[in-house]
């Protein structure tokens, strides 16, 4: 109190004293200069650095332009060791799994310091006892991510400085992009010494690293580039910029370079192959331009071009839309031109290929559905394309469409309509049959004498009836006539009405019996006259009657069936502790009445019947000829004869654990089916066809074979005679037709033992549709595979992560596949007992090392002696990069195949290709 008490006089008189002496002066006088306000300001402090969760300033933003220096949201920030405030340095030091959030920006790292009077943050990593870095940068702003040494960065420009930063750039093409062989996720590598972020899309490099590397510290491969400005998720724009392999610089280098990191489709060249043949001069194929529409639809288009004047195009487009469809529409065209204008082997053609798929979603639509699927063409487009992607595909003899819509009307009864337009094809003799189009109506069973939703039992209760139409427009035609107006002169029109009547009941509890008719109602379009050709007298001629025209024709049918079961034991301590054998037995009778209402007799010029060499009239339809062909003449009393087995076994399981048996199938199927005619004046009855099937050593191999035994002799001539084989000194029945088919399947896991083999089964990446369309339509490599831009011969699996791979010094294993196909055709119809065809398809792949794979697939041709399409495949992973060498070393298809290039996508025109083409002339 006395210390204050001391204080308070002296202010008092130092204050007084000053007033006193201003008082004094003279009275100021204000000099005449204008004032003008001070625009430096002072930087506003807008948090509690004590509180890292503290809260904006309550106080009334001003209506002056705003600060650009002030935060527009709180920070937040937190670290493991310590957070320390330096009020003088106006900075927060954070250490240790420090973290700092402001708005979308995220930062992570060892040491951040934050200024937050400049509103700028630095960060960097710890150095540890061992003089080793830890907890690198991580900087993420929106969807962008860098991963720096080190980073220094504005929050009110956003505005940063980098060193030595990474970033990945995903690219996901789509499904579309997949069409032209880039389909996939991917990422690029983008890594810089030094990194300027001018705002949110716009950065500037030095001494910049590109890579698709998965290994981002040491890449295999980088393009180094010396200054660039970098747009994520857009492009790469980079001054002079060469290709580094393994840190060594290589010649192939550009003055400037674009590398495109648009997410999603994105338009853009498809780079081509180049190549020389000595039929066509030097060539460029598969180069072309990728165009995405929409969302929906994309297009792309290919060409090839040879110096003698050869050239071909290929267009795509696939086309998809979730929950409702999608397809694909593919059109290949080439011109080729063999040797030069003026030699002897001077030739020109063109060929062609249309592919159309569509597939709409079930849930689309539930009563209706429409579908397509065509391959149609040149027959010979396959066999003479200069394109190798379609090598593959010279195995295939047939191309086969189908076009088709359905609509279902639900309401009782609920009718079925489908319209379909139908086109095969045979390229070795090149005949087309096509369906333009093909009308199919059906009405559901009713049941007349029962309630619709009760049970229905006994004969009455089951008498049914439905109500089917088969309407079409019938054209056979050649390659060389098909698409033109000619096509349509042979074409044949007709429909069919057909009811059928049925009921079905038990008799003695184990025998189903069926008895119905069937009633059916013919027309068509035009009929044809016949008759002797007056200026020969011997020759029958027919004129064509158009017009419409009908006849019915009907029947009675009636079977019996049952299942015996029959089972041998053999006692529970036995291997094989029983066999049980199962037989459906059948027996069927149909009635046909004669229909010679519609058969008029064959006149001469005189108006006379003419007779045959036995001295019968001759007599024909005018029906002969349509669409559905005539009624018949001959009255049909058949009871027809069917037998199925299937037989099995019960085996004691080899572990020791199992409750029950194991059951081995022997037999799948086996049948037998024959028939007895009693209306016919000879040959009575039919002969015996069989087929069966089984599979053996567990499941691996499969056998199917089908055959004919006739119970008739035949005569001189290969006709049959009415004389019973065994009784004109021969067997009691002759194998006229015979076929097997074998195929077996076997790896490396197939000699193991049960507890070395119980590892899962890896999926085979050729079952799906890209590679089943690259290996002649089907799922294994029997027919080789396609060679080019998209297409990887068959042999790649599922590309192994580097930390997957085992490669032990000692007992490496070497996996391995083989599929053999044999199928045999055995014909004696006529005495000639021949092997019509006889031949073994092969392939396999096996695999010397984890990145390194050998393949092959080829045939023997036992009738003609001769090997069919032999191809060798090598592939080599080199981490980023694939190596791969395709051969055919003999036959029509003579080439090799040459490629190494860069596996991801993104960089995919990277690539070095050369190759010979395939050298058709020769056999």
């Amino acid at each position: 109190m006395q210390s204050n008490n001391r204080l308070f006089p002296l202010l008092f008189l130092l204050v007084f004293g000053f007033y006193f002496s201003v008082a004094q002066e003279d009275p100021i006088v204000p000099l005449p200069i204008k004032a003008v306000t001070d625009t430096l300001k002072a930087p506003v402090l807008t948090f509690n650095p004590l509180d890292a969760d503290s809260s904006k300033d309550s106080v009334v933003t001003d209506t002056t332009q705003k600060n650009t220096g002030l935060l527009l949201d709180k920070i937040k920030y937190k670290a493991k060791d310590y957070v320390r405030i330096n009020q003088k340095e106006q900075k927060i030091y954070l250490y240790d799994e420090a973290e700092i959030y402001y708005q979308d920006t995220e930062l992570k790292a060892g040491i951040i310091v934050l200024d937050y009077v400049n509103n700028e943050v630095y960060a960097g990593r710890i150095k540890n006892e061992d003089s080793t870095y830890s907890q690198t940068p991580n900087f993420k702003q929106g969807n962008q991510v860098v991963i720096p040494d080190s980073i220094r960065f504005n929050f009110d420009t956003k505005k940063a400085l980098i060193w030595n930063s990474r970033t990945e750039q995903q690219a996901d093409l789509g499904a579309a992009g997949s069409a032209v062989g880039a389909g996939g996720s991917d990422a690029m590598k983008v890594l810089a010494e030094i990194t300027k972020k001018e705002n949110d899309s716009v950065y500037f490099m030095s001494n910049a690293k590109i890579t698709t590397s998965k290994d981002t510290i040491d890449p295999d491969y980088y393009i180094r580039v010396r200054k660039a400005k970098f747009v994520p998720g857009k492009k790469v724009i980079a001054g002079f910029s060469n290709i580094y392999l393994v840190d060594v610089p290589t010649p192939i280098a550009l003055p400037f370079a674009y590398f495109p990191l648009t997410t999603g489709r994105a338009p853009g060249v498809l780079f081509p192959s180049f190549g020389n043949d000595p039929q066509r001069g030097y060539f460029i194929q598969n180069g072309g331009y990728y165009l995405p529409i929409n969302d929906y639809v994309d297009f792309s288009i290919l060409g090839d071009f040879y110096t003698n004047g050869s050239y071909g195009f290929r267009t795509q487009s696939i086309y998809t839309k979730r929950y409702r469809f999608r397809g694909n529409v593919n059109f290949r065209f080439e011109n080729l031109i063999t040797s030069q204008l003026g030699f002897d082997d001077f030739s020109r053609s063109t060929i062609y290929n249309l592919q159309i798929t569509h597939t709409q979603d079930p849930k689309a639509n539930p009563n209706s559905r429409f579908s397509a699927s065509v391959n149609l063409g040149s027959s010979n487009y396959y066999r003479n394309s200069a394109n190798q992607v379609n090598l593959a595909n010279t195995q295939n003899n047939n191309l086969s469409s189908s076009i088709s819509y359905s609509k279902t009307f639900p309401a009782y009864p609920s009718v079925n309509l489908n319209i379909s337009a139908t086109h095969n094809q045979n390229t070795n003799t090149e005949a087309i049959n096509l369906t333009l189009p093909t009308l199919q109506a059906s009405m559901e069973r009713v049941f007349p004498f029962a309630k619709r939703d009760g049970i229905k039992k006994g004969l009455i209760q089951n008498i049914n009836m439905q109500y089917n139409l088969r309407a079409e427009n019938r054209i056979r035609t050649t390659d060389s006539l098909f698409l033109t107006s000619r096509m349509f002169d042979d074409a044949r029109v007709g429909a069919r009405h057909t009811i059928p009547l049925t009921t079905n009941f038990k008799v003695a509890k184990y025998f189903s019996v069926s008895v119905g008719g069937n009633y059916e109602d013919v027309w068509t379009f035009e009929t044809f006259e016949r008759g002797l050709d007056p200026d020969s007298g011997r020759e029958v001629v027919q004129d064509t009657i158009r017009g419409f025209d009908r006849y019915n024709r009907y029947g009675l049918n009636a079977s019996i069936g049952t299942t015996l079961y029959g089972t041998f034991n053999f006692g529970e301590d036995k291997k094989i502790q029983a066999i049980r054998h199962v037989m459906r037995p059948s027996v069927s009778w149909g009635l046909t009445p004669s229909f010679d209402q519609f058969y008029d007799d064959l006149l001469d010029e005189n108006g006379d019947t003419v007779l045959d060499s036995n001295g019968e009239v001759v007599r024909y339809s005018r029906f002969e000829g349509t669409l559905n062909g005539a009624p018949s003449l001959n009255r049909a009393n058949t009871l027809g004869f069917s037998l199925q087995n299937t037989l099995e076994a019960k085996v004691k399981d080899k572990d020791s654990t199992a409750l029950e048996p194991k059951k081995v199938s022997i037999l799948n199927n086996l049948n037998f089916t024959t028939g007895y005619n009693f209306e016919a004046d000879s040959l009575k009855l039919s002969p015996i066809g069989f087929n069966g099937g089984t599979t053996i050593l567990n499941s691996k191999m499969s056998i199917n074979f089908t055959g004919s035994l006739d119970p008739y002799a035949i005569d001189n001539n290969g006709r049959r005679v009415n004389t019973l084989n065994v009784k004109n000194g021969g067997s009691l029945f002759r194998l006229t037709r015979a076929s097997i088919n074998i195929g077996y399947s076997l790896d490396s896991n197939t000699f193991k033992k049960k507890n070395e083999g119980d590892e899962t089964e890896e999926s085979d990446p050729r079952s799906d549709e890209n590679y089943r369309a690259a290996s002649g339509g089907r799922t294994d490599d029997l027919f080789g595979a396609g060679i080019g831009a998209g297409f990887d011969g068959g042999m790649d699996r599922e590309r192994t992560s580097d930390d997957d791979i085992e490669n032990p010094v000692y007992r490496t294993k070497l996996p391995w596949d083989l599929r053999l196909a044999l199928r045999t055709t055995y014909n004696n119809s006529n005495r000639q007992n021949e092997i019509t065809n006889n031949s073994l398809m092969f392939s396999g792949n096996i695999e010397l090392s984890p990145r390194w794979q050998l393949g092959f697939s080829s045939g023997y041709d036992f009738k003609n002696d001769g090997f069919t399409l032999t191809q060798f495949r090598f592939q080599r992973n080199l981490k980023s990069f694939d190596l791969r060498f395709n051969w055919v070393p003999f036959g029509r298809n003579e080439n090799w195949n040459f490629f190494i290039g860069i596996s991801s996508s993104l960089l995919q025109d990277l690539k070095w290709e050369q190759r010979s083409q395939r050298r058709l002339g020769r056999r």
